[in-house]
């Protein structure tokens, strides 16, 4: 990565929005920004902890190992958002973060970090709420990977996809991924969820220009998901 001498505003990510006023100086003096590539990877599985990563512009994927030659995507992280997180229990990072497409990343060393916990009280809470719900998407996750469709799966990736990045000006969803990486967030093979994506396609389901998909029909999007959990 490569450092970023631009200076954010102190007010645009999880952790400078929640914290009070008087520690923004200590923030603007820790931080560290640095631009990264697309397919950049950020840290490793495996990697020492050495910090905690936040979204300053762009999308990040958090991923893990899934096999020997396979890798499932746990979430995206956009907007301010909080990355590396699941690192600080741990001596190494227990997943990998890569981008998905060209963008800034900011950086605080986890002493710092550790510090900006124990002053600032409703940042520590609301951390608190946001690692309830991941660790609650996560468990549903590997529900879904166990009891619902490939075609299900697909479905209730494309809406949450939706939700997390909202649609461009034309209505497609506001995010690009491979063919790949939406394979590895539903938690499927390539061939399948190609074939998938055809057949919603063909079903009018969605529609397709380059790597950019629209819902065109969201009920019947969320039925496959809605028939597929009792």
């Amino acid at each position: 990565m490569k450092k970023n001498l631009i200076k954010c505003n102190a007010d645009s990510c999880f952790l400078c929005k929640n914290c009070v006023s008087e520690w923004k100086p200590a923030i603007v003096a820790h931080k560290k920004n640095f631009n990264v590539k697309k397919n950049e990877i950020i840290f490793r599985e495996g990697d020492p902890v050495k910090g905690i990563y936040f979204v300053l512009n762009g999308n990040v994927k958090v991923h893990k190992k899934w096999g020997s030659d396979k890798e499932i995507i746990l979430r995206f992280a956009n907007n301010g958002a909080i990355f590396g997180h699941r690192g600080m229990a741990d001596s190494v990072y227990p997943i990998s973060a890569t981008a998905i497409e060209e963008g800034i990343v900011c950086y605080f060393d986890m002493d710092f970090f550790e510090s900006t916990l124990k002053v600032n009280h409703d940042f520590t809470y609301k951390l608190m709420m946001f690692f309830a719900k991941d660790l609650q998407e996560s468990e549903n996750k590997m529900r879904n990977l166990a009891h619902m469709s490939v075609k299900g799966r697909v479905a209730q990736a494309l809406y949450s996809l939706e939700m997390q990045f909202g649609l461009t000006s034309e209505g497609f969803v506001n995010v690009k991924l491979s063919r790949q990486d939406l394979a590895s967030f539903t938690g499927a093979t390539y061939e399948t969820v190609f074939r998938v994506i055809n057949e919603l396609t063909n079903e009018k389901i969605i529609s397709l220009r380059d790597k950019n998909i629209k819902i065109e029909d969201k009920q019947r999007l969320m039925k496959l998901t809605n028939d597929e959990i009792t």
